[in-house]
């Protein structure tokens, strides 16, 4: 039998991903929970497992493809007829998805014969899907002859309890199967034809940019537009004066939530340099303790420190606006934004709070080598209750940080430079830093802000501060 794995959504709300990388390939053999794919949402990349045992019988949407979330992106040979060899996945797998004869009422899929639904395989970690669902059987080969049976299956029968037919041998084809006389064949997933058919688009009449001719969501959109907005296509020239960078995933989902912030919340920013050489000295004597032996220790550990020691000071710099209501965080999920080759992500360690300085450290470096090599997953980068950036590591002395949607603080950290300074009436160099908190003026009051920044600017200056207001 034959089962599809819809592409399940891995977050909050999602509604989208696109195909990173398949790690199977059609006629391998896959287990229970074994890692099939890795997916990029708007969140994280996400490996999924395979919620079934069998022979993989297609991949159903290519690498590099966005799909809606309920789309079917792999199905899985699984009992009977488990044993497809390799070409005939090959070969179903070439052939265009073509409309399906209605099925009989009385004939559904997992009901093992019985009547009764059958057990559905649960994806780990998504949880059972409520109600049953019936599927239409894909047609593969030509319309049934004359004599057979209306709602037939042509090919091997995909319904439980429905003996199958013996597969017959189709070597992999060179080309795209051809098209039944009389019929336009299109290539072209669910979704698209969906936006084809609300945008009142003929799809037989549009010319697919995708993968083996496929068509995109672009294509829809171009032709919905007329034809004066679908230019010929040039080819790509040396030296090419422009690059033309897709929007989506990871990046396409920040620059959402920052025009969201912008211009939701009113952001006001203070700053304030600071004379940072004693906390220069604390971090050359934490490493040198047995304690840090394992865990990177750098000046972001003691000004992650001091802003959790300043929001213990101040709870409401810890807080939300929800409308009719300022909800106050007793708990620090504590962000530390991160570039990455996908765009900008904010993971955030939870409870930080309540760790000791070992502790937060091992933690914030877990945290930040995850997120720069795009394993982040979405429980990492939800939930946080404020923000420390660290733009000191571009070479820059500070800016005027955007809140993440939902926090009512951003706090960014500049490099740290040698400048001149005045110690007990004396010019002596110094290291020196600027600090810059940016904080949502609907929660937070220019004296709290001023109270938090001050109190954070003081325990870098004197770490021992830290110790008198932990």
């Amino acid at each position: 039998m034959r089962r599809e794995f819809k592409l399940p959504d891995v977050g909050e709300g999602l509604t989208e991903a696109e195909i990173i990388k398949w790690h199977v390939a059609a006629g391998d053999q896959v287990e229970l929970n074994q890692t099939i794919v890795e997916i990029e949402t708007a969140k994280a990349v996400v490996e999924l497992p395979c919620p079934f045992e069998g022979v993989v019988g297609a991949l159903m949407v290519a690498e590099g493809e966005t799909v809606d979330v309920g789309t079917p992106i792999i199905a899985v040979d699984t009992g009977e007829g488990a044993d497809t060899t390799r070409e005939t996945a090959l070969a179903d797998d070439m052939v265009p998805t073509l409309p399906a004869e209605p099925e009989q009422a009385t004939r559904g899929e997992g009901t093992g014969g019985t009547g009764q639904p059958a057990r559905t395989p649960v994806l780990v970690g998504y949880g059972v899907k409520a109600g049953a669902t019936t599927r239409r059987p894909r047609r593969t080969g030509p319309a049934p002859a004359p004599g057979r049976a209306a709602g037939a299956p042509s090919a091997p029968s995909r319904a439980a309890g429905v003996p199958s037919a013996p597969a017959r041998p189709a070597p992999a084809p060179a080309a795209p199967a051809p098209q039944a006389e009389g019929r336009v064949v299109v290539l072209a997933k669910p979704p698209v034809r969906k936006l084809a058919r609300d945008l009142g688009v003929d799809l037989s009449a549009v010319t697919g940019s995708g993968p083996e001719g496929s068509i995109t969501r672009d294509d829809v959109h171009a032709a919905a537009q007329g034809p004066a907005a679908v230019p010929a296509a040039v080819p790509a020239a040396p030296g090419e004066r422009e690059e033309r960078i897709p929007v989506k995933g990871v990046r396409k989902a920040t620059a959402a939530a920052m025009v969201a912030s912008a211009f939701t919340a009113p952001h006001v920013t203070e700053w304030l340099q600071v004379d940072v050489t004693e906390t220069m000295d604390a971090v050359r004597r934490l490493r040198e303790l047995p304690d840090f032996a394992e865990v990177k220790v750098s000046p972001l550990l003691l000004v992650a420190k001091a802003l959790l020691t300043a929001v213990k000071r101040h709870p409401l710099i810890n807080s939300s606006w929800a409308g009719d209501e300022i909800v106050v965080h007793r708990y620090v999920n504590l962000g530390i934004a991160a570039a990455t080759q996908r765009g900008l992500v904010v993971p955030n360690v939870k409870d930080a709070h309540a760790m000791s300085l070992p502790e937060l450290a091992a933690a914030l470096g877990e945290l930040t080598e995850k997120a720069r090599s795009g394993r982040s997953q979405p429980a990492d980068l939800t939930g946080g209750t404020i923000t420390v950036t660290n733009v000191g590591v571009f070479g820059v002395d500070a800016g005027t940080p955007i809140l993440n949607p939902g926090e009512a603080a951003i706090l960014a950290f500049g490099q740290i430079r040698d400048l001149p300074w005045v110690v007990d009436g004396q010019i002596v160099p110094r290291k020196v830093t600027t600090l810059a908190l940016s904080f949502d003026h609907r929660v937070v009051d220019g004296e709290i802000g001023s109270y938090v920044l001050r109190d954070v600017g003081a325990m870098l200056q004197d770490p021992l501060r830290m110790l008198a207001w932990s």
